[in-house]
């Protein structure tokens, strides 16, 4: 690895955050960055040295703001503001979404207006490149005051409280930093502070569902029109005229995808004049409901890449005499994007159960269920029940958080944003997508073999064989479980996707051409 990434010095992306939680890229506190710190610690101790009344630095926390806190007990109200404020519960998130919370912490740390010192930040970057990733529990943040409980466990093994991950063990902080000949941190004046006050856990979300969601709308293309070619639906919706009419950029982007998917296809090519006027919406309408999903995803890009590059604690330091305690750390930003997307995620879901169905109805060619002998066997028709059975969960988990508030700290925090919990539904939503992006390519493959000898495009083919690979047709009922659990890796994994990918580029066909901002990138 002899990449670099320089904290608080460059623009930090989603797929860079990416490289840096897999390791492929290393991230450095460079030496201009370090003067930044230093300055701002400088000024940090300035304000402590001169009795200024700071909130944070020498103050008590939220509605304690007007508590003054003498000089010789700065560092120790630092010390206790994580352990007071470490009071999430539940499942502990994965370490991958751990080590992204510290990567973010870092680079917003980093660019300077936060008053923490270099040694701080230098231990953080040792856990991040070790792989100990902190022990953080999934609820007990409101994304208002920052994500206070779950940041403040992030950050209990800087002063040897706490647990980590490593190589998916959970250990005492206490005894690995012991084990690696190090001693804990005692935190300065406004550290503690530092470290709790900001968006990093709903931003962790963000990112990585961000990767998730690009993830299932590609495949989201791809499955559906396999469903189409088994369905002998019509490419002619796909018209780049007719998108050219109400140009939405996901709109376009979809239905040029569709295009070169179906390109060159026999059966396409076989049912040209077969009378059928329209197809249903779930086939005729891809571009505008996947591309509205796409467009929601684009939306909550953006707005990540703004966060990822933002200050969010809080008081921010410009000066040892110009000090400013506002909101930065208010989730409500991500909070709505992050609601937009888990609606657009749950509606990719709710068209492909509609794809399943049609595929089952033994309309157009194709056999009741999926199967040549039905009434002994029950075909396809059971992996739809679950299909049903994920969408209606996905539109429970629909309802906005960020349309919800409860005060907290006795009225000072009136307002806060849910983020978090929307960060979560959002990963909940996408959990249920792959499975049915699953469920809807199992049929589609099983489908499209009814069509035989007629093939479809040679990319659509080739889909086919990746799943043939390892999920065989099916002559007869089988556990269904074990098929769809291995299409659904293939899904989350992108080695579906990426195996397609390769695929049509060495035929000479780019199905990214054109995608500029719906990269990851």
């Amino acid at each position: 690895m002899n990449k670099e990434f320089r904290y608080g010095n460059e623009t930090l992306s989603t797929s860079k955050v990416i490289e840096l939680a897999q390791g492929t890229i290393r991230g450095i506190l460079s030496e201009e960055t370090l003067i930044k710190i230093r300055r701002s610690q400088q000024y940090v101790s300035d304000i402590v040295s001169d009795n200024k009344t700071v909130y944070g630095i020498n103050t008590g926390f939220g509605v304690l703001a007007n508590t003054h806190i003498s000089a010789e007990d700065t560092r120790t109200l630092q010390h206790k503001i994580l352990q007071s404020h470490s009071v999430g519960v539940g499942n502990p998130i994965s370490p991958y979404l751990s080590k992204i919370m510290m990567i973010t912490k870092v680079h917003s740390l980093a660019q300077g207006f936060s008053g923490v010192r270099v040694e701080t930040l230098e231990r953080i970057c040792w856990f991040i490149d070790q792989n100990i990733c902190p022990v953080v529990p999934e609820k007990g943040s409101v994304g208002a005051s920052g994500d206070l409980a779950p940041l403040a466990h992030l950050f209990l093994p800087l002063i040897g409280l706490g647990e980590v991950w490593i190589n998916g063990k959970i250990f005492a902080s206490a005894d690995i930093l012991s084990e690696r000949g190090l001693e804990p941190l005692q935190l300065g004046p406004k550290e503690g502070l530092a470290l709790i006050n900001g968006t990093q856990f709903i931003l962790a979300y963000a990112v990585a569902n961000l990767q998730r969601m690009h993830f299932c709308l590609e495949s989201a293309d791809l499955i559906g029109a396999m469903s189409l070619e088994a369905l002998t639906g019509t490419k002619s919706p796909f018209d780049e005229r007719l998108h050219a009419l109400r140009p939405y950029k996901g709109n376009q982007l979809v239905a040029q995808r569709l295009r070169m998917l179906l390109s060159g296809s026999e059966i396409m090519q076989s049912h040209v004049d077969c009378g059928r006027i329209q197809d249903p919406y779930s086939l005729r309408c891809m571009p505008q409901v996947h591309g509205a999903s796409r467009n929601a995803w684009l939306h909550l890009k953006e707005l990540t890449h703004i966060e990822l590059n933002s200050v969010t604690d809080n008081p921010l330091i410009f000066s040892a005499d110009d000090t400013i305690s506002g909101g930065n750390f208010h989730g409500q930003p991500l909070a709505i994007p992050l609601d937009y997307a888990t609606i657009a995620a749950s509606e990719a879901g709710n068209i492909s159960d509609r794809r399943c169905y049609l595929l089952l109805e033994g309309k157009w060619g194709l056999p009741l269920l999926l199967m040549k002998d039905v009434g002994l066997n029950s075909g396809f028709m059971i992996p739809q029940y679950t299909t049903a059975a994920l969408v209606t969960e996905n539109k429970t988990l629909c309802f906005p958080a960020s349309a919800d508030s409860i005060p907290t700290s006795l009225g000072q925090e009136d307002h806060v944003s849910m983020g978090s919990i929307s960060g979560r539904k959002l990963e909940m939503v996408l959990e249920n997508l792959e499975y049915i992006l699953a469920i809807e390519l199992l049929t589609a493959c099983q489908a499209i073999e009814f069509r035989r000898p007629l093939k479809s495009s040679s990319i659509l083919e080739h889909a086919h064989d990746f799943v043939r690979q390892q999920v065989k047709f099916a002559n007869e009922d089988r556990i269904f479980a074990d098929d769809i659990r291995k299409i659904k890796s293939m899904i989350e994994s992108f080695s579906f996707i990426r195996a397609v990918n390769d695929f049509a580029g060495s035929q000479g066909t780019d199905l990214n051409q054109n995608y500029g901002e719906f990269s990851l990138n």
